[in-house]
């Protein structure tokens, strides 16, 4: 793969206005964090039923309850894991999205059986697996943060530590793979995603790994290197699957992005593929290893 300046230079720009953004969104306080993967929740769904439509024409048949219905589900499923942080007065967003989670559930039921009368398996499959493919991952990231904020790593622990280094990772890996494939990449790794190599895939993770660790370790203070290593480890090695099977999905659709958000960047899914994939196992790991 041969290094395109231009296209860097596009991607680039297009990356440091998309930083400021999310950094905004994960550090300010714990609303801008919801509301930022809000936006990316319902993000990802659009382009997902997107998606799923080009691949089989039944689903465009869908209801306009089914498309927004499932989207509302999947976002209480998010609000459930929210921790007492995120309240209102007396009420909870986790008491909201439990409640949320029974009628969306109950009414989606009753659509789809009662009414409608006639099941079809296969559209309804791809509606519950992007429950699990985007809002099981959203919802895990507000679990996350609660995590973060009962970790003993240093004095004060914001919401945003584990989230940022799981993003941290990601970035990394994403940056430096494309500048190793760049310049030395020569195998390819899958025939999915023709333009990665195995060079930069390998170099990618290494560099994260390396980085992430050390960086945490020395830089501030946090001297869990499990942890540490868990989480790069997982964004490197993960998140390359999540990055082929949204590649894959893309290819059943026959189409080259997901969306249009980001000029050399694509769409919701195509920025977020990785983390999609790899926030539920680092979930898995951290409760099993660490938390």
């Amino acid at each position: 793969m041969a290094f395109n300046l231009q296209v860097f230079k596009t991607r680039a720009l297009t990356a440091v206005i998309f930083a400021a953004i999310m950094l905004t969104g994960l550090f300010y306080n714990q609303w801008t964090f919801l509301g930022l993967f809000t936006v990316i929740h319902f993000g990802c769904w659009l382009e997902y039923q997107k998606i799923m439509a080009l691949i089989n024409p039944d689903y465009k048949t869908i209801s306009t309850f089914h498309r927004n219905g499932i989207m509302l589900l999947g976002w209480c499923f998010v609000l459930f894991n929210t921790d007492n942080s995120f309240h209102i007065g007396r009420i909870t967003l986790h008491g909201v999205g439990w409640y949320g989670l029974q009628l969306f559930t109950i009414i989606f039921c009753l659509t789809e059986i009662v009414i409608k009368k006639q099941l079809n398996l296969k559209v309804i499959s791809y509606s519950l697996c992007g429950l699990i493919y985007i809002s099981l991952s959203w919802g895990l990231m507000m679990r996350l943060w609660t995590a973060s904020t009962n970790l003993d790593e240093v004095a004060i622990t914001p919401g945003y530590l584990l989230p940022i280094i799981l993003i941290a990772s990601i970035w990394i890996n994403d940056t430096m793979a494309y500048i190793v494939g760049s310049f030395i990449g020569k195998t390819p790794l899958s025939p999915i995603s023709p333009k990665k190599t195995w060079e930069g895939t390998i170099g990618g993770a290494v560099l994260a790994i390396a980085v992430v660790t050390l960086g945490c370790k020395y830089l501030f203070n946090i001297n869990n290197c499990k942890l540490l290593l868990i989480i790069s480890a997982t964004a490197a090695i993960v998140g390359t699957l999540g990055d082929l099977l949204e590649s894959k999905l893309k290819r059943l659709a026959n189409i080259k992005d997901s969306g249009q958000i980001m000029p050399g960047h694509g769409g919701f899914l195509d920025r977020f593929d990785s983390l999609l994939v790899a926030t539920p196992i680092v979930w898995i790991l951290l409760k099993l290893f660490v938390l």
